[in-house]
């Protein structure tokens, strides 16, 4: 309790409110740009707080990564387009409802969504910390690949008729995480000849690909003359979210929330996963599953909800056993420990003080984060109303100086482009490419951790089923494959006696 009003009187300070909206605008201006992550956010603005007192410069950290994550759900609700890998699983409805002239309504609950799972994520962190760090322990290879595993079961359910054509994207999503050099073995594999190839396809890059670029090609027979729809301001501002549309997303926004925390504090996953996985979830849940995918505002809500509530989450293992929870909280361990403070068991008693004001100071980010977005949402909104003549050049535009930030090559302009024209026939196809990016996200974390688990079994598959946690993950695996194939041979018969009558 000592250390609790230390830290809430070290939090106090004045500079800290200041600094906190300032990190914030950072946060949803880098995340909103196609390329430019939350990651590269903190990266960038870390040598802006070497002057600063540990808890403001940690906390400024903490709103980039927060407004980050929050950011990513603008272009991928406004222009098809996730800002950052977290926000790919917002795809699935938010545009559709932009289509449909409901681009405020996907934005506030966007932002409604993300503010109670990135609340439920800081208590979690201020009060459940060692508790779930404990949890987490349990993990080892076998459980990490029963989570990929079930990560990968989500295709089932994003791949809306069609399970065969979302198992194909899936397998070719699982081949490109292949490309480079093999992380256990040291071989160099799928290079073609290529050397730049070695380092693999970075997520980010793949990620522009295959929705921005594929987005731009889709609408290459676009006439102004014909094509152009103007929403009016009027129908943007005013179409708010009804009562009832708030009681109905309360159910998604806690599953989503809660799968957040605990997807968040397993190390090495974050908040994309998580928000594949709320998805499904509340897809399965739902009464009407029929309706996702065609601008339901419970998928916005359970995606949203899970990404940001993996941000306090993935805090968790590093603060308290010096583990990162994903690439974001890596290099904010670097920072707290630029700081002087080393993340780990004794941080909390060697600094506890200062470690509450951050913990606390996590409630305020996410109470401030409500508040800006409140203010912008309606401006972000009228990005739907610029002609499409202007807004694809510049999409463009931020894509490739997007990829070639990531890591200073012209070579990744071109890979975002092959990734584009494949996409886009596979698009023409009837092909989802949400499995395919599922495979490139999960691909890594299967393979290592099953090599791995079969090297510790020397080659017997029973550790997968003998040990609880991996048992139970593949077990609803498998549950949610057969639940919605069931669903999809139930619905397609009824179609066909529908059509028949």
């Amino acid at each position: 309790m000592e250390q609790f009003l230390g830290g809430l009187q070290i939090l106090a300070q004045w500079q800290n409110f200041l600094i906190i909206p300032l990190g914030l605008a950072i946060g949803i201006v880098v995340g909103a740009i196609p390329g430019l992550t939350s990651d590269l956010g903190i990266i960038l603005c870390i040598p802006l707080t070497y002057g600063m007192d540990p808890t403001m410069a940690i906390l400024m950290l903490l709103a980039i990564y927060c407004g980050g994550t929050y950011g990513g759900s603008i272009t991928a609700i406004l222009i098809n387009t996730p800002g950052t890998s977290a926000n790919a699983a917002t795809l699935f409805d938010g545009y559709p409802m932009t289509v449909k002239g409901k681009a405020f309504k996907a934005l506030q609950m966007a932002l409604f969504a993300s503010t109670i799972g990135g609340l439920i994520s800081a208590f979690a962190l201020l009060f459940l910390a060692p508790l779930i760090a404990k949890i987490t322990l349990l993990f080892g290879p076998a459980e990490y690949f029963a989570l990929a595993v079930f990560g990968l079961s989500v295709i089932a359910g994003v791949s809306n008729n069609s399970i065969f054509k979302g198992l194909i994207g899936a397998c070719i999503g699982l081949f490109m995480a292949t490309i480079g050099v093999d992380s256990i073995s040291g071989t160099a594999r799928f290079i073609f000849g290529q050397r730049k190839l070695m380092a693999g396809i970075d997520l980010i890059i793949a990620l522009i690909g295959l929705f921005a670029i594929s987005e731009i090609l889709m609408k290459s027979k676009y006439d102004p003359k014909t094509d152009h729809k103007t929403i009016s301001a009027s129908a943007i501002t005013k179409d708010k979210i009804t009562k009832d549309e708030y009681r109905r997303c309360r159910k998604p926004i806690a599953l989503g929330s809660l799968i957040g925390v605990i997807i968040g504090a397993t190390p090495g996953t974050g908040g994309g996963l998580a928000a594949f996985i709320a998805y499904n979830q509340t897809k399965q849940a739902s009464k009407h599953p029929e309706t996702f995918g065609h601008g339901e505002i419970e998928g916005v809500a359970a995606s949203e909800s899970a990404n940001n509530g993996a941000c306090g989450a993935t805090m968790i293992p590093m603060l308290t056993l010096g583990v990162p929870g994903d690439g974001a909280t890596a290099i904010l361990m670097g920072a707290f420990m630029l700081h002087g403070m080393v993340p780990g068991p004794t941080l909390f008693a060697e600094q506890g003080n200062v470690l509450y004001a951050i913990m606390i100071g996590l409630i305020v980010v996410n109470i401030f984060m409500y508040i800006i977005g409140n203010v912008f949402t309606r401006f972000y909104a009228h990005i739907t109303r610029i002609p499409y003549e202007i807004l694809a050049p510049i999409v463009l535009t931020f894509c490739i100086a997007g990829s070639y930030s990531t890591n200073n090559r012209v070579y990744d302009i071109y890979i975002i482009l092959i990734f584009g024209i494949v996409s886009y026939f596979l698009r023409r196809m009837d092909f989802q490419l949400v499995p395919i990016l599922l495979g490139i996200v999960l691909g890594p974390l299967a393979e290592k951790n099953f090599r791995r688990a079969m090297v510790i079994s020397e080659g017997s598959f029973k550790i997968f089923f003998t040990r609880p946690i991996s048992c139970a993950f593949i077990v609803i695996a498998v549950a949610s494959v057969l639940i919605f194939a069931w669903k999809n041979y139930k619905s397609n018969k009824l179609a066909k006696e529908n059509a028949a009558k």
